[in-house]
């Protein structure tokens, strides 16, 4: 099945190319294996382990080589059915200071016995049958509420993200492919406003910059780290080996895999 499903309850083996959160979500990895980076911590889940992504979060996601078939069921928590939720139900929340965009949940029986439930309301297209999701989506964030009372301070949290330092914002999360926008809301900032604080203490314009930022970590990971430039351009932020490769000898005057040799 496609990653790019609008479902809010699917199973599929495969990644969203996006690396930014929209909603809370719930992710269980039914087999395999899967690492996730937030630009802080990798996290890595087994078949069998669970975990909630945080909205308005970046983060990047990937199977990890198990030779065995990887399955992982998402959940999706939309603002609209959490904002139901919360007000058909008592929950006293306050300020979270976590900034993590994964929070892993321990192994719980309700849980697996949830997931052994979804398995007849799976359509053929792996996704939840609509007449049964909200009855499925509120069935599952009453375990997890029982379970971790305190994830109430986060999925009832239905404010937008406030001003913060974008430098060392930018500094921290460079290597994220995601657009000026983006980067914009995340820092609690109009588009306008954006641009204008990011040329006051970068002196260029975002896009230049973090084209200069990434070449210029592909070039020390590839003279220092000995790295690959296949292995490393799209944890860069490049959605192309072809256009890394451009961009790295427009810089430096020689594509990377030049630097690779002479390295040899």
């Amino acid at each position: 099945m496609n990653e790019t499903t609008i479902s809010a309850c699917y199973v599929s083996p495969s990644f969203s190319k996006e690396q930014f959160i929209p909603n809370h979500s719930f992710l269980y990895v039914v087999s395999g294996s899967m690492e996730g980076y937030d630009g802080q911590k990798k996290y890595k889940l087994q078949a069998g382990e669970c975990v909630l992504t945080r909205r308005n979060r970046l983060a990047k996601y990937s199977k990890l080589p198990d030779n065995g078939v990887f399955k992982k069921i998402v959940i999706l928590f939309g603002q609209d059915f959490l904002k139901f939720f919360f007000d058909t139900h008592t929950y006293s929340i306050k300020k979270e200071k976590r900034t993590d965009a994964f929070i892993p949940l321990a192994r719980n029986p309700l849980i697996e016995n949830f997931i052994t439930s979804l398995a007849p309301y799976f359509t053929d297209q792996g996704t939840i049958d609509e007449q049964f999701l909200d009855v499925k989506r509120n069935e599952l964030l009453l375990i997890l509420l029982k379970a971790n009372p305190e994830l109430a301070n986060i999925l009832f949290d239905f404010s937008n993200p406030e001003k913060i330092d974008l430098e060392e914002f930018m500094h921290r999360n460079f290597r994220f492919n995601v657009s000026i926008e983006r980067f914009a809301y995340l820092t609690g900032r109009s588009l306008s406003a954006f641009k204008r604080d990011f040329e006051k203490i970068f002196k260029a314009t975002p896009s230049h910059w973090l084209v200069q930022k990434r070449l210029e970590e592909a070039y020390f990971l590839i003279e220092k780290e000995q790295k690959k430039p296949s292995d490393i351009y799209l944890d860069l932020g490049f959605e192309d080996f072809s256009h890394f490769s451009y961009s790295f000898k427009k810089l430096f005057g020689h594509p990377p895999t030049q630097l690779k040799k002479s390295n040899s």
